[in-house]
This record gives C-alpha cells, structure tokens and sequence, in this order.
C-alpha cells in the first residue's frame, strides 16, 4: 500500500496486550480514536498469593484470548475483514503470558491476512498520551509503573532516548513492597497513596538523589527505610503509624520523580511532559506534578486513569506509527522479555 492509500482510508488496528495480569483487546481508529477496549484484570486471583504468579497469569490470558478478540472486534462496530492490522505487545514482560498474546495475535494477521505490528510496551504506555492529546515534539516521558521506572526523551515522533532509569527497584514494586510491610493486601500502591494523602503527619525519610547530573533513580534504600522504621517501631511497641509512614515514602518518591522530570524537560528543552504507566494513577504524583509544572510553565499531559494501567488501547496508538510507515512484523515474530525501547523506535 502506498502512502497516498495509508493516508486516505481509516487505519482500524486490532490491538492485543498480555504482558503481564491483564488481558486486553481494543480496537483504535488512526492511532487516536479507541473504538473498544476490553480488559480482563487478574488481581482477584494473584491478590491471594500477594502478587502476580506468572504460571498462573499464562493461563488465565490463555482462558481470556479468542472470546476477548471477538468481543474487542464486535463493540468497536466493525468485521473482521475491516482490520488494517493486528498490533500485539512483544515485549518487555512475562515471557509466558507475552507468548500467549503471540501466538493468537500471529495466528490471527495469518487467517486473515493482515499485516501484524509487534509493539513495545513501554512505548503504548506513552503513546496511550496521544490518544488524549495532540504530542509536541520534541517531548519528555516520565513512565512509571511496577517494573519500570524511566524518563524517555522523544526527540520526534516514534523515535525514543532513555536518558534515566531505575538501578533497582521500580517506583511500582517498591510501592507494593512498603504495602506488604504496612499489612495491605496486593496490589499495595492504591492503599499507600491513600493513607498518604489522608494522613496529617509524615516520617521523615531519605530522598536518594545519586550522582548530581544523573536521571537514574533508587527506590530499594527508601524501601529499606520503611521497613526499618516499622520494625523499630514494632520493638518498641509504638503505634504501627502507617499513615505517616505512607505519607513519608509517597513524598520522598514523588519530590524525586517530580524534581528530576522537571530537570530533564528544561535540560532537553522539552515542550512536554508526559506522565504514563501504572503508577500515573497516583493521585498524590498527579497532584504535585500538575503542581510544579504549572508553577514552571511547563504543558503536562497525564492519559485518565483508565489508560494508565496495561490496557490494549495504548498498544493501538504506538502501533499506528509502525502502520504509517508500514514497518511490519513477520509470522515468525518471537516474545521479548527483555525488549529495548531504542530498538523498537521507528526506522527513519
């Protein structure tokens, strides 16, 4: 197809996202418009081992798959035959519950002949910001979620450089890991934020800065603190105290994800900012980051909550600019546990 074609007819891309405890179809319109967006989340039954098992989690999407193709197709009002393409997520994640969405994603492109997009995930994570909002290049991501923590600078469009991540913990697990240690059940973060932002007094705790001009981050040391600071706590039969504690954690993480966002948008003279992952549901982060950004001048893009979490819509929208480009995958394509970001970008 020529790139007269691409540009004059509608672009409906199947979307698959099986990276870890969520199973989710959609079906996006030109990489902005989410006709369907059908998720089946997990956490009822991981909640009981106090986290995702990923054996558990294989077979669930296996269980979820086919009905939630169809159903994704039906709601979005279309056939089959109308797909453009049939986008999955290829990595990073589980490797068994990567290989599921695979595999019916593969099989599907192939009965139908379709063009199938293998998809970074990270990149929908972003991308599921321009299903809200026009993106001004060149642009800062602050991606945040439970295995994840990095800023990504977009010099253009579909073209990605992380400039900063995490050296160990991601700002998700170390949200359900000080959870864990509060008594919350999995998953932890909701319930640390909202004792955080219901709490008057706060536990001083360490802000972990590293080296002066990196973007890196550390959460495993703050982690650590919590968890002396409630078994000190403990032995001396004080009050368990969660909510200061809560309150102590969610501002020492937010003042140094907030502080180095801002660092790099007026380092890499940055036109936004956007926030996307899982811990962008963070009302405490949303709240600080709208904050200072508006204090800096700087335009923020945060997608609604429903776009935070893994969803199959933000798979649709990072997979249009494979489309546009028609930069397709083979039947041959292969799981990427371990996927790159700069190696997904799209080829000039």
């Amino acid at each position: 197809m020529n790139q007269a074609n691409i540009q004059s007819q509608p672009c409906y891309i199947l979307a698959v996202e099986t990276s870890c405890d969520e199973t989710s179809a959609a079906v996006v319109k030109d990489g902005k418009e989410v006709l369907s967006n059908l998720i089946a989340s997990q956490i009822e039954t991981h909640k009981a081992f106090g986290g995702v098992v990923p054996e558990v989690a294989s077979r669930k999407h296996v269980e979820n798959i086919t009905l939630m193709l169809q159903e994704a197709v039906q709601a979005a009002g279309i056939t089959p035959q109308d797909l453009s393409a049939i986008a999955v997520t290829q990595g990073p994640g589980l490797v068994g519950a990567l290989l599921v969405g695979v595999v019916a994603a593969t099989s599907l492109a192939f009965a139908l002949s379709k063009p199938l997009i293998g998809t970074h995930h990270i990149a929908g994570h972003i991308y599921a910001n321009n299903l809200v909002a026009d993106l001004k290049y060149p642009c800062m991501a602050l991606v945040t979620s439970g295995g994840h923590t990095e800023l990504v600078y977009l010099e253009k469009e579909g073209h990605f450089e992380v400039i900063g991540r995490t050296r160990d913990d991601a700002v998700g697990e170390a949200y359900d890991k000080v959870a864990r240690a509060l008594g919350f059940p999995y998953p932890g973060g909701p319930h640390v934020d909202r004792l955080a932002l219901e709490s008057e007094e706060a536990v001083p705790l360490p802000r972990v800065w590293l080296e002066p001009d990196t973007y890196d981050f550390s959460f495993s040391g703050l982690k650590s603190a919590v968890l002396n600071v409630v078994n000190q706590r403990k032995m001396r039969g004080e009050p368990a105290a969660e909510g200061a504690i809560a309150r102590g954690f969610q501002e020492s993480v937010v003042e140094v994800l907030v502080t180095k966002s801002i660092r790099a948008v007026k380092s890499y003279h940055a036109k936004q900012l956007l926030l996307c992952g899982g811990v962008a549901a963070n009302k405490g982060l949303r709240a600080e980051l709208s904050r200072q950004c508006e204090q800096e001048g700087i335009e923020l893009i945060i997608p609604p909550f429903k776009y935070c979490t893994d969803n199959a819509a933000m798979i649709g929208a990072a997979a249009y600019l494979k489309w546009k480009e028609q930069q397709f995958a083979g039947l041959d394509l292969r799981a990427m546990p371990q996927f790159s970001l700069e190696e997904w970008s799209v080829r000039a």
